[in-house]
């Protein structure tokens, strides 16, 4: 997990096993990578200018979001902050889509606690566990520091996501604070990494940092040629510059 102390070396490494493992990592209660892929992306693949501000999340919302994307992707030496980067925006734009409204999830029950490889077993489209998921953590952080988690010390911001990422946290009245927390960095991971023309990966400052060349399909054949050391990526390609 992120945070200001962590060394650049550390970092590189974190977030390359997150290219790879993030899914895992959010095992059981997140929406994937590939569910964005597969006709739920949060914006349509043009290359038209993208648009401003919120669509979904509110004012008190955004600034969680913004606190949780800073702390999890704090500026350095590799890339800017996460807000930056445009995560934020991700997020929202997922949320406000047909992914985020649960377009493709079955939804007719019986809702029972699944096993970590049953998948997404709630009632909670994932803009509904993300709404009562901030929520919850807020009134939690209000209770218990007597602020919102945006207003909370650094440390204890930590303490609290390793927490809820450990299923050491139950809220008294909101949906599980291990599923929030799985959904929640999934999704990060997958701003910091998708194609830019989502909203996230601002500049590909994410693929920049891990050396990934862009959308080329060409590509594929380096991969023996450059395995285990650097490939020349250059400025890497999105799909609005194959447009």
């Amino acid at each position: 997990m992120g945070h200001d102390g962590q060394s650049g070396s550390d970092r590189r490494t974190f977030l390359k096993g997150a290219v790879v493992g993030g899914a895992a990592a959010a095992s059981g209660a997140t929406a994937t990578g590939a569910a964005l892929a597969q006709g739920a992306r949060p914006a349509a693949a043009t290359a038209a200018p993208a648009p401003t501000g919120y669509a979904f999340l509110s004012p008190d919302e955004v600034a969680f979001v913004e606190a949780l994307v800073d702390h999890l992707i704090p500026a350095d030496a590799l890339t800017p902050s996460g807000t930056a980067l445009g995560i934020p925006v991700y997020i929202d734009r997922a949320l406000a889509s047909g992914w985020g409204q649960g377009a493709r999830l079955y939804r007719q029950g019986p809702w029972k606690s699944g096993t970590a490889n049953q998948g997404y077993q709630l009632p909670l489209t994932p803009a509904q566990l993300w709404r009562e998921g901030i929520a919850a953590t807020d009134a939690h952080c209000l209770k218990t520091w007597g602020r919102r988690f945006d207003r909370i010390a650094a440390a204890d911001r930590q303490n609290l996501l390793l927490a809820m990422q450990g299923g050491k946290l139950s809220f008294a009245d909101g949906p599980p604070a291990r599923a929030f927390f799985a959904m929640a960095y999934q999704n990060v991971m997958e701003g910091m990494f998708a194609d830019p023309m989502y909203g996230g990966n601002r500049d590909k400052a994410g693929w920049k940092m891990i050396g990934f060349p862009g959308v080329v399909a060409v590509h594929a054949r380096n991969i023996d040629t450059y395995r285990d050391r650097p490939f020349p990526a250059g400025n890497p390609l999105g799909i609005a510059d194959m447009s």
